[in-house]
């Protein structure tokens, strides 16, 4: 039957195990993350979390160790913890470059943000230039066409001004014929022997 110690020491080493691989899978999912800076900032927290229990039961294991009767014992786990402890420091610096990284995307994703912005902006200042040519086109159109009704209008001004001018000919000759028939008829009756 083994020792209550032994079974202490078997069971630190199983989630040392345990908590070792889920942080390994969640360093994996940070890799391999690329949405919303949100579950970036999720998942590292759950690494964080992950790393405080592995440290807790590395300590946990070197306690065990410390209290251990055999000497040969002790330092086998004492070997032990200090090779998990060189593992965990390894795995620190990955959670420094995961959070580095992290620090990294959210940057992008703000510069990825403000050039959406500007992109947007971009669409409405052409959108707007767009419906200002479109507006001086339809204001050229509408001068071409008040010019051609413009010039219309001269020829029919220039047009009446010459029939009038024709008119005021014709009624002045019409006129004069008049008065000479007027005058003609009165000279006959007055002075017909002339």
């Amino acid at each position: 039957m083994a020792a209550p110690q032994d079974v202490h020491v078997r069971i630190c080493n199983q989630e040392i195990v345990k908590f070792d691989l889920e942080v390994k899978a969640l360093i994996q999912d940070i890799r391999d993350c690329s949405g919303p800076l949100s579950a970036l900032t999720e998942l590292n927290t759950k690494v964080k979390e992950k790393f405080q229990h592995l440290r807790r039961r590395i300590q946990e294991l070197e306690q065990s160790a410390k209290e251990q009767d055999k000497e040969s014992e002790k330092q086998i786990l004492l070997q032990e913890v200090e090779n998990h402890k060189k593992q965990m420091l390894r795995k620190t610096t990955k959670e420094s470059l995961a959070q580095t990284s992290s620090a990294i995307t959210e940057s992008l994703m703000g510069i990825s943000r403000m050039m959406s912005q500007q992109v947007q902006q971009s669409e409405e200042a052409m959108q707007t230039l767009a419906n200002s040519s479109r507006t001086i086109l339809d204001a050229n159109e509408e001068f071409k066409s008040m010019s051609g009704t413009i010039q219309l209008g001269r020829k029919l001004i220039t047009k009446y001004n010459r029939r009038e001018l024709t008119d005021k000919l014709l009624i002045f000759l019409a006129l004069a014929l008049f008065l000479a028939t007027v005058l003609y008829i009165v000279k006959k009756r007055l002075f017909p022997f002339l």
